[in-house]
């Protein structure tokens, strides 16, 4: 068995390159099943942000293929053009970066709370379509759980964080105000509501663009004016900032539109990836153009260092109690059989004392369900304190001895 993982982040890539590796729901279920057909794989979990996306695989002992081909393959681009941009991982530094990119570690915010939202959606997303197993789902739920962790008790930034309120705070930092400014938020998910809200608290008058389904009215945050998202050009030329942030794989701004409908003077920001305006649009006078890239981290503060170095911790903790799962995973069917046959024995041994008892068939089923039960329980802790105080191969060696002794 192994852990596998490839990926391409914003340490190495740009927007447009991130763009071509960047899925959206429906490509992700198609490429999990495709990826789940390869020989060798057991399990895959396939995780795309605005600044990264990784494939993780669970494999076994005959895993040949090459995942990075196949998604190569499924992009329609040649592999050797772009090899260079990605990073892989197995084993124990895959984890370790699942864990640390789970805390926000890895995230160009450091300790920005949304990954911990995206890293458990791509588990359940993976889960939903069957295409994960019990070393992904093990790995990745307790990814979710160390970070968890880290978040409640580790300052690693003064307040939350997130890509929209660097994004305000940085253009802010140069100037730019958004005290009673018209604005439109384009995008009404998790994403675009921050965006409004933080708009809405810094003074401005925000307009959020919706898609009316049949499902019912579409709710928009407090204190915000609300348009169809295909009248959004009509409002676009007298805004002053427009702010896009959508899962679509689909431009919301082409650099047409802004040339037909521009008034003034504007602020464009995309947080999407892929990316949801034109790149084109940075040409037209009047408009300044910031996407997702333009937003970096500063430096880490001497808390915020004091600060990682406990966080951490906890990672090392979690990790060292994963490995001690993971490498006695294929022992456990075992152990379990031992627990079953220790716990027959000694009933075998008390059958003449419970007939002496003269129960009733009730109390006699439940008497025995209480000595199987004390019987496992034993064992287990035999085993494991065992496990825990001798080398592995001894470790081993005990438990091909106690299978024999119930051979006989």
């Amino acid at each position: 068995m192994g852990i596998r993982m490839m990926g391409i982040d914003h340490t190495n890539a740009g927007i447009d390159t991130r763009m071509i590796f960047s899925f959206t729901k429906k490509n992700t279920e198609e490429a999990l099943e495709q990826f789940r057909q390869l020989p060798g794989v057991s399990g895959c979990v396939l995780l795309s942000t605005c600044n990264r996306m990784e494939l993780w695989l669970s494999t076994g002992e005959d895993f040949e293929a090459s995942a990075f081909e196949t998604l190569c393959e499924m992009k329609q681009v040649a592999p050797e053009e772009y090899r260079d941009f990605f990073i892989f991982r197995q084993e124990q530094e895959a984890v370790s970066h699942l864990f640390r990119l789970a805390t926000g570690l890895e995230s160009r915010i450091l300790g920005e709370d949304q990954i911990i939202t995206q890293v458990k959606e791509a588990l359940t997303f993976s889960r939903e379509h069957f295409a994960t197993d019990h070393v992904l789902e093990t790995l990745f739920r307790q990814a979710v759980t160390v970070a968890k962790k880290v978040k409640t008790t580790v300052a690693l930034s003064a307040s939350d964080q997130s890509v929209v309120r660097t994004a305000i705070e940085t253009l802010k930092k140069s100037g730019m105000v958004f005290q009673g400014k018209t604005c439109m938020v384009i995008g009404n998910g998790v994403m675009g509501k921050l965006t409004a809200n933080l708009l809405r608290q810094e003074g401005a008058d925000v307009t959020v663009t919706v898609r009316q389904y049949r499902s019912g009215v579409v709710e928009i945050p407090l204190g915000c004016q609300r348009i169809d998202y295909g009248k959004r050009m009509e409002l676009f030329g007298s805004c002053d900032y427009v702010v896009s942030a959508t899962v679509s794989p689909n431009c919301t701004i082409t650099k047409a539109q802004v040339e037909l409908y521009q008034k003034k003077p504007m602020v464009l920001i995309d947080l999407a990836v892929p990316r949801d305006i034109e790149a084109g649009v940075r040409d037209i006078e009047g408009i300044q153009l910031f996407d997702i890239d333009c937003f970096r981290e500063g430096a880490c503060s001497e808390e915020q260092k004091t600060a990682i170095l406990q966080a951490e911790g906890y990672l090392q903790e979690q990790m060292e109690e994963f490995f001690d799962w993971y490498e006695s995973k294929d022992e456990m069917p075992r152990i379990q059989q031992l627990k079953k046959d220790a716990a027959k024995d000694l009933e075998l041994r008390l059958q003449k004392k419970l007939r002496n008892l003269h129960l009733s068939p009730e109390e006699t089923d439940a008497l025995r369900g209480d000595i199987e039960a004390a019987a496992e329980k034993a064992v287990n802790k035999l085993l494991f304190g065992l496990k825990d105080r001798v080398s592995r191969h001894t470790f081993r060696e005990c438990l091909e001895g106690m299978e024999k002794v119930y051979e006989e």
